[in-house]
């Protein structure tokens, strides 16, 4: 049987930390744990598969700005892990109440340790439960992935082969197509079948292997992609009735994949085209040489030197904007190769060779208002001259998440990048970032910066100013002081104020001098590592 919250929170390992679960009264008896780790770090949760108890100190919690802790919070829920467990009384005193109302709104247990007990003992004590119960849980999914694999080679039916998994887990299964259509079904000995079929009701979504979990009324639904050399061939749903081992239920489906993509692979063969595309994509991720990337372009229809340009995708629901993508281009009639690599989907996107600029900037507009609730970041490369150039436009497009990562982490509460939903960006518009980040290192960035804009760094460092910040914002905007007022939510007079300091300490208005350039320069690459 699984390991659950309120057995870990009763181990006299944990117990002593006097632990309270916020909301009161929230139920820890049927949350499964699959391991406990401990970190700081308010960045973690794509370094995390979901199910884990995660034990933070709340150091950095207590200095951090409450938009961050807020997007802490929603990024760990997201994530699917199964309780947060914040250390209360030195650095935090008590948990913001924003952090729980953002925690109760997305269905993520918040556990209270008011007092203090070694993370590291609190690991070792309970993992070592945890593995023990794991190894049983591998042995029983081996043994269920090596029955499938039997009733394959012996040309049973999708129905017969899922059957044995829906044995073992005491669930009942079903394999979708990637458009929703039921291509196979088994349910357990004794399933009901009387449960009403469920939907997500935000209340402990998050990722389950590639796919992902819902609450419903008596039972928990697993899904998880079944992709086939990067093409999505369909989706695995297991629905774990509460007296069923839903840990079980997760480690079975995970190692099915492999079988039920051959199994897909017989009745219902991807095409070509998709063959093609994901084989494409897969030269591109690998930096194939120019003459392999040259052969498989038109079978994924693209022409070797027609323009396109690569974006890179994170997303809390990756397959799900994968299709939402795919659908927009190609009822657009816009050749597109896509592939989902671990939690980044990477999409090449052909564009017409006549107003090629004018196209791309019509794409950005177009990709901000796809249809549906996408919680994303999408990163659109700059234009590449041919398949050749593919990599290059994705190495951009990866390096403005990162810039944009640094950017939210250096961000001031007052001047905060969205929490959620979805969001493109340019990578033309961090060229100067990327640039530096390519062309110089650390060292010389640091000296270039400090030579610039050293009284400004010194200034908010003894001061608590957001000087830097305001030259970056000012600067960025053609030295438009009103709108600079605006995105900063400043008075004007304030903004001038600002200004006038700044030039103070950098030794005059730089505008119609040389400077102007050198100084944006700096601010640009200001907070790059």
């Amino acid at each position: 049987m699984s390991v659950f919250l309120g057995e870990i929170l009763a181990h006299p390992a944990l117990a002593a930390a006097d632990p309270v679960v916020h909301p009161l009264g929230a139920g820890v008896d049927a949350q499964p744990v699959r391991w406990v780790h401990s970190s700081e770090v308010l960045d973690i949760a794509p370094l995390l598969r979901g199910g884990e108890l995660l034990l933070c100190g709340g150091i950095t919690l207590a200095t951090a700005a409450p938009a961050k802790r807020e997007d802490y919070v929603r990024e760990l829920a997201q994530r699917g892990i199964a309780a947060l467990a914040i250390e209360t009384g030195g650095a935090l005193p008590e948990i913001p109440a924003e952090m729980l109302q953002k925690a109760e709104e997305y269905g993520l247990p918040v556990v209270e340790l008011r007092k203090v007990v070694p993370f590291v003992g609190v690991m070792q004590a309970i993992n070592s439960m945890l593995v023990s119960e794991s190894v049983g849980h591998l042995q029983q999914a081996d043994a269920a992935t090596r029955a499938m694999a039997a009733e394959l080679a012996h040309g049973a039916s999708l129905d017969k082969i899922l059957g044995v998994l829906a044995g073992i887990t005491g669930s009942a299964v079903k394999v979708t197509s990637p458009w929703g259509v039921t291509l196979g079904s088994a349910a357990s000995e004794g399933w009901s079948g009387d449960q009403e079929e469920g939907t997500p009701d935000g209340a402990g979504s998050g990722p389950v292997g590639h796919g992902g979990f819902y609450r419903v009324a008596g039972e928990t639904v697993l899904s998880v992609d079944i992709p086939v050399r990067g093409v999505l061939m369909g989706r695995l749903e297991i629905r774990v009735p509460d007296a069923a081992d839903i840990a079980l239920a997760q480690v079975a489906g995970e190692r099915a994949v492999d079988i039920l993509g051959l199994a897909l692979l017989q009745h219902t063969p991807p095409g070509l085209h998709a063959l093609a595309g994901a084989e494409l994509m897969r030269a591109v991720l690998n930096s194939a040489p120019e003459w392999r990337l040259e052969q498989l372009a038109p079978g994924a229809g693209f022409h070797t030197d027609s323009p396109a340009v690569v974006a890179a995708i994170h997303a809390a629901s990756p397959q799900e904007l994968r299709g939402a993508v795919e659908t927009f281009l190609s009822s657009h009639r816009i050749p597109c190769a896509a592939y989902l690599d671990d939690a980044e989907l990477v999409v090449m996107i052909g564009l017409p060779s006549t107003d090629t600029v004018g196209e791309r900037r019509q794409l950005l507009e177009s990709l901000q208002g796809l249809e549906g609730d996408h919680d994303a970041v999408i990163a659109v490369g700059p234009l590449a001259g041919g398949v050749a150039e593919a990599a290059w436009s994705l190495a951009e497009a990866r390096r403005a998440l990162e810039v944009r990562q640094i950017r939210r982490r250096n961000a001031s509460a007052r001047r905060q990048y969205p929490a959620r939903g979805l969001v493109v960006v340019d990578a033309e518009d961090v060229a100067v970032e990327s640039l530096s980040l390519i062309c110089l290192d650390a060292s010389a960035r640091e000296a270039f910066v400090k030579r610039q804009l050293r009284a400004v760094l010194e200034h908010d460092a003894q001061r608590q100013s957001q000087l830097l910040e305001t030259l970056q914002v000012w600067l960025d905007s053609g030295c438009n002081t009103a709108q600079s007022a605006r995105e900063l939510h400043l008075e004007r007079q304030s903004m001038h104020h600002r200004l006038q300091r700044i030039f103070e300490l950098c030794g005059g208005d730089p505008r119609g001098t040389g400077r102007l350039a050198a100084l944006h320069l700096a601010a640009r690459m200001a907070g790059l590592p």
